[in-house]
């Protein structure tokens, strides 16, 4: 559902409780979407893709060595 920011400000309360049962909320401003408002998650995705990324590193780095200290040198100006 898509709000103005004065009816949000004024409803906020009634919007929560809407959102926690599973409603989102686009909230404009003078008819501009600026923001969102959805129930919250705790999301594990991006840590599984994080997780995911690192074992591809892994797989594709095996067998070489790597130093710390270098990369750490070599990423300051």
């Amino acid at each position: 559902m898509t709000i103005g920011t004065f009816d949000a400000k004024t409803h906020l309360s009634e919007m929560l409780d809407e959102i926690q049962k599973g409603k989102d909320y686009v909230i404009t401003k003078r008819g501009i979407p600026i923001a969102k408002l959805i129930p919250f998650s705790e999301d594990k995705k991006p840590r599984r893709e994080v997780t995911r990324e690192l074992g591809e590193i892994r797989k594709r780095t095996a067998g070489e060595s790597f130093d710390i200290r270098e990369a750490i040198e070599e990423g300051r100006p």
